[in-house]
């Protein structure tokens, strides 16, 4: 199956496709994703359809988002896989994953994404983790790295801390770059990312939270009290229980919650005075 949709069709650089084909390697991740008949299946940027095709001998439906007008096309007319695919031919990026929806149903995402837009679609991601069971990308090593790093190691940063406001984080597949063609010049791995509830997110203002970690991660080197003094006084940070000498990866993402719903609460307060 998967030689008919290979096809003729050529990686495209502006997509940033690279194309799974290790047997060993589909098999891992297909395990990870676990899919059933119950769930309520997406999967961004089917491509060649490495990761479709075995999914759909496990489970009836399955929908998938894909940017690419040509490979869309192929995945409406294939032979085998049409019957049980909704092809959404759209871009991920500005996608309203929340239209896909079913009664009772929350969504589990999948997808070997473009390593060129994986971090902004992450950001688009986590505006409907509400509506998301659970989600398995496959990235380049380093961005997984980054996403499941903590507090004090180097890797620890501004797509760390928001990642894991959101989601509780894992590593689960390792990919090497002889799995895909073309070979890509980095490893790569799979993630596993289940959503918080909302209870678990504390966070008044999300702007805040993110306003935070850019002011915070643009100067790492510097200390807290240096990184921070566009936004908040040595006192205030102090009074949040801040030690003004640490550097921002030292910094845990319940403090830099504290700190966005402080400013968050004062910049409410200015705009009533």
């Amino acid at each position: 199956m998967t030689d008919k949709v290979h096809l003729g069709h050529r990686a495209r650089k502006r997509f940033g496709q690279n194309f799974l084909h290790d047997p060993i390697v589909i098999h891992q991740i297909v395990s990870a994703i676990n899919p059933t008949n119950d769930d309520n299946l997406v999967e961004i940027g089917p491509g060649l359809a490495a990761l479709t095709e075995p999914v759909t001998e496990i489970v009836d439906h399955l929908t998938v988002v894909e940017v690419d007008r040509d490979l869309a096309a192929r995945l409406k007319t294939h032979p085998f896989l049409s019957s049980k695919l909704t092809v959404v031919e759209a871009d991920a990026m500005k996608f309203d994953f929340r239209s896909l929806c079913q009664e009772g149903k929350k969504l589990k995402v999948f997808g070997n994404l473009p390593y060129n837009i994986s971090t902004p679609l992450m950001f688009h991601l986590f505006e409907f983790v509400d509506d998301i069971d659970n989600m398995h990308f496959m990235l380049q090593k380093e961005v997984v790295e980054r996403m499941t790093a903590g507090p004090g190691t180097k890797t620890y940063g501004r797509l760390s801390v928001m990642t894991q406001y959101y989601c509780h984080a894992m590593p689960v597949v390792h990919v090497p770059p002889g799995a895909f063609k073309p070979a890509p010049k980095v490893e790569s791995a799979v993630v596993r990312l289940i959503p918080k509830s909302p209870e678990q997110r504390q966070a008044t203002s999300v702007k805040w939270l993110n306003r935070v970690c850019l002011e915070a991660f643009n100067m790492r080197r510097k200390t807290i009290k240096n990184c921070f003094k566009n936004i908040a006084t040595p006192e205030e940070l102090t009074e949040l229980g801040f030690d003004l000498g640490i550097r921002p990866e030292q910094v845990s993402i319940a403090q830099f919650v504290s700190l966005a719903n402080y400013l968050h609460e004062k910049e409410k307060q200015n705009k009533t005075e």
